[in-house]
């Protein structure tokens, strides 16, 4: 017995299976076990340490200012990132090689320096250039924003080649324009190829954003060393912190599958009838009888052209 995509494992493999999961299961276990120990032979569990975390002037003045820090920098940068990826992923599939090689020089430009080295430039370099100084905030953004938008770009440009070639040549056949043809038949398709990477790229971003630490920019790694600095559990404060980041992690990744739902790639999605040529009158179970295909004879008689 098979599958569309893969083999259904035997007896054999299913034994083996679930002996690798039971032994990775047990692994994980003494692994968490481990990791306890040491904490409690450190004083890492004991009370006094963890009250700090639940004190409400504690989230007040230092959690919750850190968590809108990050939040705030990775929304921002978020969408910048996604506006200049979705330009210089449409500017490296230019016919004029006056756009597709600036495109590719600023992609691969920005791919290949360190995040940090551009947090650094924007924070630093600014004001040894041009004579100003810039906000944390805004330097954090400048270099979440041309290191996630560069990497966008290419997931862009990757999912718009991921579209079946036929798609486009249907539409030029059709009479309509390049530019009509990405934004209309490319880009709506493209977008279900992209969402799983975009989705984890905004992950990263939002992880990245913790770079902002080293120019003293309020986010939630700063402020966890300040839990640490001023009561003296910055362990208990790191896996809050930790916590937080995982916390905001599940929640995009339940948006992107409600997304995926909604795009009609979830479980309740399925391709509409009328795309397959049934009847309109059957489609909702009216009349009765089996939804028969419906089919112009004049086209199938009408004789194919060269090249359509």
């Amino acid at each position: 017995m098979s599958s569309v995509l893969y083999d259904v494992p035997g007896p054999r493999a299913r034994t083996r299976n679930r002996l690798l999961s039971v032994l990775f299961g047990l692994v994980l276990l003494g692994t968490a076990w481990f990791v306890y120990v040491e904490f409690d032979q450190k004083g890492q569990w004991a009370a006094e340490k963890w009250k700090p975390l639940i004190r409400g002037d504690v989230w007040r003045n230092i959690i919750i200012p850190g968590l809108l820090g990050t939040l705030r920098a990775a929304l921002v940068a978020g969408v910048l990132a996604l506006l200049l990826g979705t330009v210089l992923g449409l500017g490296r599939l230019s016919d004029h090689w006056w756009i597709r090689v600036p495109a590719g020089a600023v992609v691969e430009l920005f791919r290949a320096i360190p995040l940090l080295i551009l947090i650094f430039f924007a924070f630093f370099g600014a004001y040894a250039i041009l004579g100003v100084s810039i906000s944390a905030f805004a330097a954090v953004v400048f270099g979440l924003t041309l290191y996630n938008g560069s990497v966008i770009a290419e997931i862009v440009r990757a999912g718009v080649l991921a579209v079946p070639r036929g798609q486009s040549e249907a539409a030029f056949a059709l009479g309509l324009r390049k530019g009509d043809v990405m934004r209309i038949v490319l880009l709506p398709q493209a977008v279900r190829f992209m969402l799983p990477v975009l989705i984890a790229q905004v992950v990263v971003l939002l992880k990245d954003s913790a770079l902002g630490y080293v120019i003293g920019y309020v986010e939630l790694l700063r402020q966890a060393n300040q839990i640490g600095t001023e009561f003296g559990d910055l362990v208990p404060a790191s896996i809050l912190v930790a916590a937080i980041y995982i916390t905001i992690n599940l929640m995009l990744g339940w948006f992107a599958v409600w997304l995926d739902g909604r795009l009609g790639r979830g479980r309740g999605g399925r391709p509409g009838r009328r795309g397959l040529g049934l009847d309109p009158a059957t489609e909702m179970g009216g009349g009765g009888a089996a939804a028969e295909p419906v089919v112009d004879e004049a086209a199938w008689g009408a004789p194919t052209r060269p090249g359509v």
